[in-house]
């Protein structure tokens, strides 16, 4: 018996990093998954990798920040599952610049990815969890407690140089939990944040050359951290290294099982110690 048995959830930026984990961790506690990625052939893997550890998951590819995918995303956990009771935002990824050379197109992006995409996805939720509680009234059943869980990041607690852009977006989660928590307190719904800290992924990763890249929907963007302020940022967590994905995803289920059910409006800093 799983904590998470009967649950349907959604987790956007599941195909890769920590949301791959998030998924993993949640089916393996016996939730349904939908999976989604930019792109569909790593959340088809991560379908794979759960269904082949005898867990149930379907994916819906796409940009969170089409118009559209919100509902779709949504649409999806209710005509695969039946409904939905969790909520993971974290799809993502950072643009860095300092002020005077960050673009408009910068800032939009990661504004759009980081805020407006989790917005939309609640937006688009709120119906499917209203018609639920609604039915589980009329029918004389007692309503279960639903979660939301919007990623964070410590630059977004405490701000980070060359980071406006995400830094205000993921500043903008926080107050955009704890408005959601006071409109869906009567759904009996739960939402919280998690701001990571340092948790070693393929955007963080050091990288000796300055060359690692990525590409987001045609544009190319470098990701890495210099091997030397790798280290020095390991140095300057109390526990003395960086988080992994598989930590990472712990803490977000933390607010995924029952024990939480009475924990909402927070913020809960995964960063082994350090808060900027």
């Amino acid at each position: 018996m799983g904590t998470l048995d009967g649950k349907v959830a959604i987790v956007s930026g599941s195909g890769r990093g920590i949301g791959r984990e998030i998924a993993l961790k949640l089916a393996a506690e016996g939730a349904s998954v939908v999976v989604n990625d930019l792109d569909a052939e790593p959340a088809k893997e991560t379908v794979a990798a759960i269904e082949a550890a005898g867990g149930k998951a379907v994916e819906c590819a796409g940009s969170v920040t089409e118009e559209g995918f919100a509902e779709r995303f949504v649409q999806t956990a209710v005509d695969s599952f039946g409904g939905l009771d969790i909520i993971i935002n974290n799809a993502g990824y950072t643009w860095d610049s300092v002020i005077q050379k960050m673009t408009d197109e910068q800032w939009d992006a990661i504004i759009d990815v980081h805020l407006k995409a989790p917005f939309r996805i609640l937006r688009a939720a709120q119906p499917v969890i209203a018609a639920q509680v609604k039915k589980a009234k009329e029918a004389g059943e007692p309503i279960p407690c639903r979660k939301v869980v919007n990623i964070s990041s410590v630059a977004g607690t405490g701000g980070n140089a060359g980071q406006s852009n995400y830094s205000s977006a993921k500043a903008g989660i926080t107050g955009l939990t704890k408005t959601l928590a006071k409109e869906w307190g009567r759904y009996n719904v739960t939402v919280n944040t998690v701001a990571f800290g340092f948790i070693k992924t393929r955007l963080t990763e050091a990288a000796a050359d300055g060359d690692s890249t990525i590409d987001v929907q045609g544009k190319t963007l470098k990701v890495g951290v210099n091997p030397d302020l790798f280290a020095a940022l390991e140095r300057s967590i109390p526990l003395g290294r960086a988080g992994t994905p598989q930590e990472a995803a712990g803490s977000v289920y933390l607010f995924c099982t029952p024990e939480s059910d009475y924990v909402s409006a927070q913020t809960l800093v995964c960063g082994g110690g350090f808060n900027m």
